[in-house]
């Protein structure tokens, strides 16, 4: 048995539970959104208890899994998917909306020597404001939807060498990370098929083909942050079959400068970004590319309380 599916089968309880108390080292972190941030894995126990009691049915439906060694040779599993159930009581003070309601995540698991060392995850806390009534941030430029996992129907069987949809994500981030001004369309499609699509967090939504992308994701966030820098180096690269995965801790450093990139005006301040990505290759090309960002981790760092700002909106 191959240690990526070694791996995955460790984490096969965790599938459905998303808890991590059998197959964890003590002393593992939890590196959980904003405003949980780091946690141990009793409290991050406690908030799945909170998120349990809002929804009595909870399920966790995992749409991509996938694993594989990083450029430093550590092993890490990547589950996608979403939690969803009725929505019975408040969460975090998100009004229930006692009809069926879903939450995007994002889990990325470090395993050494059979146990997990480390987690790093992502919710879409927006997406359930957004469907409790109670949205406190700017409109999406993109498509607010349910997303949904693989055009291929195989995010649950994974397999193989990823080498060449490593190269192909690696070669697009080489090509962006080198035009501060932003990818012009002729080279966009190098990288990108014609009929792709870009899941991003609530907030800024979906969007479809290269034009879509350009215009309701990369242009405002090219613009707001030429500047920006990401962490290659100390984030974790790593590809299995047709897909490749991303985390880092945070993963991007950026000044908001110009631009209005969520409704927001650049004055120059620093942030850093927490994004945890998939992609899937198709032909050659990047056909889906699943995004999580911690926004209220950015709203944050500009002095914006987003859940203060939707219990407002609550009352």
């Amino acid at each position: 048995m191959s240690e990526e599916l070694q791996a995955k089968e460790l984490l096969s309880g965790v599938r459905k539970s998303g808890r991590l108390e059998d197959v964890a080292k003590a002393g593992c972190p939890v590196h959980l959104a904003h405003p949980f941030e780091t946690l141990d894995l009793a409290a991050y126990g406690a908030v799945l208890d909170d998120l349990a009691a809002a929804f009595p049915d909870l399920e966790r439906r995992v749409t991509i899994e996938m694993a594989g060694r990083d450029g430093n040779g550590q092993l890490w599993v990547g589950q996608g998917g979403y939690w969803c159930g009725l929505f019975v009581a408040p969460f975090m003070d998100i009004p229930p909306t006692q009809r069926m309601a879903v939450m995007r995540f994002h889990d990325f698991f470090r395993v050494e020597d059979g146990a997990v060392v480390e987690m790093q995850s992502l919710w879409d806390l927006p997406e359930l404001m957004l469907q409790a009534g109670v949205w406190p941030l700017s409109p999406s430029l993109g498509r607010e939807f349910h997303v949904p996992g693989p055009a291929t129907q195989d995010g649950l069987r994974v397999a193989g060498d990823g080498a060449a949809a490593l190269k192909t994500v690696e070669d697009m981030l080489n090509g962006l990370g080198n035009d501060p001004a932003g990818t012009p369309r002729a080279t966009m499609a190098q990288y990108w098929h014609e009929h792709m699509s870009w899941y991003g967090p609530s907030g800024i939504g979906t969007a479809r083909g290269i034009d879509g992308f350009r215009k309701h994701h990369q242009a405002p966030f090219l613009g707001g942050m030429p500047d920006r820098f990401a962490r290659m180096d100390e984030g974790h690269l790593f590809a299995e079959g047709n897909y490749v995965g991303f985390t880092g801790w945070p993963g991007m450093d950026v000044s908001l400068t110009g631009g209005s990139w969520l409704g927001l005006p650049g004055a120059g301040q620093k942030l850093e970004m927490r994004s945890l990505d998939f992609w899937r290759i198709e032909e050659g090309k990047i056909a889906e590319n699943w995004v999580l960002v911690d926004l209220l981790h950015v709203y944050a760092q500009l002095g914006v309380d987003v859940l203060a700002r939707m219990r407002e909106l609550s009352v």
